[in-house]
């Protein structure tokens, strides 16, 4: 069975819209567990945009099943990780720009700050992945850099016209192959819905899928609860 890591920010961005107390992704991260999710994932982000620092730390402390941080390498959030040490952190790309993240993160820029962080973390017992593009060399550069897991990135099959899609989904199925083989853990995300996800939890050896915008939308219809064993239903099967 895939996992679900249900990704809680956009609660926080509803919240933010108004500068106020709610709703909380406290309640939101409770809803999602009691509705079967197996990772609560959050990004905190230098700007706070949603996520903020008493988010990760309240999380940090109620979260029943897995509490996945993304997280870019500057200080400051490397720091906050090794304090609330969350069970899983996924190094990301991050511009302030930017509306949502945009791609993978280019391990070959700055390799030895990457490699630094990643055993910092898993000296505290972190399991830490990396959001990469289904490239055969910033995947075999993360297997060498001691990363738990690869993360893939969806964007570009989920914003692919439908003819483009099938060359897209190769491109992530040769990207998970290179993944198995480096010995690592195979998830991916981004852009994931309802409708376009199942060829995804198809992949070989797929373990985790993380989805936030599609579930977070669907619940305000449906409720988050109802939302997520939706999602768990849908690449269930």
């Amino acid at each position: 069975m895939v996992e679900l890591g249900v990704n809680i920010d956009h609660v926080a961005t509803l919240r933010q819209a108004r500068r106020t107390y709610e709703p909380d992704p406290a309640w939101a991260a409770a809803e999602c567990e009691l509705g079967g999710a197996d990772a609560i994932t959050i990004h905190l982000r230098e700007d706070r945009r949603h996520i903020n620092d008493r988010d990760l730390q309240v999380l940090s402390q109620t979260v029943q099943c897995r509490l996945n941080l993304e997280m870019s390498i500057v200080p400051e959030i490397v720091e906050l990780a090794l304090t609330c040490e969350p069970d899983q952190a996924t190094l990301v790309p991050e511009k302030r720009e930017e509306i949502t993240t945009e791609g993978g993160l280019d391990l070959k820029r700055e390799t030895d700050r990457v490699a630094s962080v990643v055993k910092r973390l898993k000296r505290k017992g972190i399991f830490v992945s990396a959001f990469l593009d289904p490239e055969e060399a910033q995947i075999k550069l993360a297997r060498e850099l001691g990363f738990d897991a690869v993360e893939l990135h969806t964007g570009s099959y989920a914003n692919a016209s439908p003819v483009e899609m099938p060359q897209q989904l190769l491109r992530l199925e040769e990207g998970g192959r290179w993944i198995r083989d480096g010995g690592m853990r195979l998830h991916a995300g981004h852009g994931l819905n309802y409708r376009n996800v199942v060829p995804i939890a198809r992949i070989a050896e797929m373990k985790e899928l993380n989805i936030g915008h599609a579930i977070v939308s669907r619940a305000i219809f449906v409720g988050m609860r109802e939302a997520v064993r939706e999602m768990k239903s849908v690449i269930g099967h």
